[in-house]
């Protein structure tokens, strides 16, 4: 995914970022204890208690010794949250607030003995590697910032050839996109397809489902047709490429793939793009990806640009929004 020098230094600011975290904690609660000495006191015999829980699992009398430590357990836990309620904090507040709370700030995570990358590190090495600022504006871009009144609430069919104004098309739109967000690990969600004219808001609402993912911890690699085909034909003619970006292409969660049409095609691009489109469908090694897709054209204008193999998979397989309206760019 990166070079080892790259993760060397991340994996420096993922220590500092834990140290730090830990260090506050341990101010706070110190801070803490000067004020409310029961406090501590309390801390301290849970400790002991906790000694005592593990040791108690070697006697005996194992089942008669549990209950009594949990019993004096639960009573200290209740005393301790009654002293922090009076001091107007709670338990979170002694505890540090790490900005990953998934792998502590660690970028690793070890479950049934196994160890493995966290998602929030292979984001950052996906941001570094790929993404560079194509997911940059997400602070603008979500779901918060969205405007549905810059949409027309005008109706005519002529226009805009649909029965429902451009308004009540993309509430709709957005109301099936929530769906998309909350039903990611379904794997009978389908995927998205938005089609329609330049400066109607399908970037956006791509960087609002990006948004949203990120926050639950989903990996994303956001490309624009043309430069993800360039790259993916570039690393086929390179014998020293380990294959890392077409790996990532495939396995990570969701893929964005922008301005689909914009390529200028040949017979390996449509290769390379059919792999792409139809591997993700596949959800290998029951791992469940998900793919956007981001297009000028209308159903007739995928059908005249890529073949009936590509085309069908967008059919079968996502849920394709068609946008329409007036250019919001201009209404901001």
């Amino acid at each position: 995914m990166a070079d080892s020098t790259v993760l060397k230094e991340l994996l420096k600011d993922y220590d500092l970022k834990h140290s730090r975290a830990v260090a506050d904690a341990d101010n706070r609660k110190k801070e803490l204890y000067n004020k409310l000495p029961r406090l501590q006191e309390i801390d301290d015999e849970l400790n002991k208690y906790a000694i005592e829980t593990a040791k108690s699992i070697l006697s005996s009398n194992i089942s008669d010794c549990l209950m009594k430590l949990q019993d004096k357990i639960q009573v200290l836990k209740e005393e301790r949250n009654s002293v922090l309620i009076k001091a107007n904090k709670d338990l979170s507040y002694l505890l540090p607030s790490f900005e990953c709370s998934i792998c502590e700030d660690t970028g690793y995570i070890t479950k049934n003995g196994s160890t493995s990358m966290c998602s929030c590190l292979k984001q950052k090495l996906l941001d570094i590697e790929y993404n560079n600022s194509n997911i940059g504006n997400l602070d603008k871009e979500n779901f918060k910032k969205f405007n549905i009144n810059l949409y027309s609430d005008e109706v005519d069919e002529n226009k805009y050839n649909s029965d429902v104004s451009p308004r009540e098309n993309i509430k709709s739109i957005c109301r099936e996109i929530k769906k998309f967000i909350k039903n990611f690990d379904d794997p009978s969600e389908k995927n998205l397809l938005f089609s329609g004219g330049t400066g109607l808001g399908k970037t956006f609402l791509s960087n609002c489902i990006v948004a949203e993912l990120l926050n639950q911890g989903k990996t994303v690699l956001y490309q624009t047709a043309p430069v993800m085909l360039d790259n993916l034909i570039d690393e086929l003619f390179d014998k020293s490429s380990n294959g890392f970006f077409s790996k990532n292409l495939l396995s990570v969660d969701l893929l964005v793939i922008d301005d689909l049409g914009t390529e200028t095609m040949n017979s390996m691009k449509f290769t390379e793009i059919y792999k792409v489109i139809n591997t993700r469908l596949l959800n290998q090694n029951g791992k469940i990806t998900k793919t956007i897709i981001s297009t000028n054209l209308d159903l007739q204008g995928l059908f005249n640009t890529y073949d009936e193999r590509i085309v069908s998979r967008f059919i079968g397989n996502y849920n394709i929004y068609r946008f329409f309206g007036d250019d919001i760019r201009f209404k901001k």
